[in-house]
């Protein structure tokens, strides 16, 4: 197995990055934006209530056409959200007031999917410095990941109902934050190369939330981790230093 160190993109590596994606998005969702306006140009000549065979299959067609339309550009964003070259907005934050609202955020999502979540706070945790927006964007990705590996769970693979636990606690000098889900569970084999920048098990999936995530949780001066087990489900360990990071800017 390769060293982790070695996929993880050093600091010159990310830089360039930052450099080049907004050049490189500029003109990739340019040709997508005109796509998008065609297509649905052309949905207004076949609406979905067509009557004729054709007119049926034009639209459905449109629509699929259009929905992969909508997932390049998501893609995009994602990658502008890994590769863009931060400084941390930090301050003074009650850690537990930002998870509850990540997760109130996520509630509706739940419930469609069918999953119980619970956020279980330590009270004792103290007002603590960091960059909240980026907070909950890692966050809001390990959720959503989450409820996503639920959702598509066949039944046989669960432990019964589908729950997703969020709790915080004090650990020396760190808060931690534990995201737990009661899904399928990882391969062993495959378990270090979700942290892989595009890597997904998702057919829709892009590669980029799990990554993302890892990167901010660094930038914080602290680390993310996982736990899983096959058919028992995993658990994804969040630390950050309550001091915060010791200079606000990405680490290599």
């Amino acid at each position: 197995m390769a060293d982790e160190s070695s996929r993880v993109p050093t600091r010159k590596g990310l830089e360039f990055l930052g450099a080049v994606a907004g050049g490189l998005v500029h003109e990739i969702r340019n040709p997508l934006s005109t796509m998008n306006v065609t297509l649905q140009l052309l949905q207004e000549e076949f609406p979905d209530d067509a009557t004729d065979g054709r007119g049926q299959r034009t639209a459905r067609r449109l629509t699929s056409l259009l929905g992969e339309v909508s997932r390049l550009e998501e893609i995009l964003d994602d990658f502008l959200r890994y590769a863009g070259i931060r400084r941390l907005n930090l301050s003074q934050v009650d850690l537990n007031r930002v998870l509850e609202e990540v997760t109130a955020f996520v509630m509706p999502e739940c419930a469609r999917a069918g999953v119980d979540l619970a956020f279980y706070p330590d009270r004792n945790l103290p007002i603590m410095r960091l960059d909240e927006r980026l907070l909950k964007q890692a966050v809001l990705n390990l959720l959503l990941n989450a409820v996503q590996a639920m959702e598509g769970a066949e039944p046989e693979e669960t432990r019964g109902e589908a729950q997703l636990i969020v709790r915080t606690r004090l650990e020396g000098d760190d808060a931690r934050i534990d995201v737990i889900d009661t899904g399928p569970g990882i391969p062993e084999h495959v378990r270090e190369k979700v942290w892989e920048v595009y890597y997904s098990r998702k057919r829709t999936g892009s590669g980029l939330g799990l990554p993302t995530a890892r990167r901010i949780a660094e930038e914080h001066g602290g680390s993310l981790t996982l736990q899983s087990e096959e058919g028992k489900g995993t658990a994804f360990i969040l630390r950050l230093p309550l001091a915060g990071p010791d200079e606000a800017e990405p680490r290599s």
